[in-house]
């Protein structure tokens, strides 16, 4: 269980504003750096499996069902810490990304894109590649 978790507070998931979908945005980032690894989404059930795993679950929008962040990859992440913003509508994971990639693409963070002289350009290397995470 991640320290400071909403577990016997009652209400606890009520405090967050839901997206007409039923979803909130969720920003994972390093506990250790601070470094923003991705964003996905979550549903309330997505949001109570993170909370009781103390592991971060998310909601696939474009699978239509909860995914569990490192049940293909391996790259789970362990949940240190979890906020909810100023205006009750995004979550915070601080999280240890196991493995050290959290992006899809074999990198450390999805963020990986910087805007440089009006074009983006790939910062981060590919720490593994796609083939080799998924056996595609």
């Amino acid at each position: 269980m991640p320290p400071n978790a909403p577990e016997n507070v009652p209400g606890w998931i009520s405090a967050i504003v839901w997206t007409d979908e039923g979803l909130v945005p969720a920003i994972a980032q390093d506990a250790q750096t601070g470094r923003i690894l991705m964003f996905a989404w979550m549903n309330r059930a997505a949001l109570e499996q993170t909370v009781a795993t103390g592991e971060a679950v998310y909601y696939s929008r474009s699978r239509q069902k909860l995914w569990h962040k490192g049940e293909e990859s391996g790259h789970i992440q362990r949940v240190k810490d979890i906020r909810l913003d100023c205006d009750g509508d995004v979550i915070l994971l601080q999280i240890e990304q196991i493995g050290g990639i959290a992006c899809h693409t074999g990198r450390e963070s999805c963020f990986f894109r910087h805007w440089v002289d009006g074009q983006w350009q790939m910062t981060d290397p590919v720490l593994k590649s796609p083939d080799d995470i998924y056996g595609q």
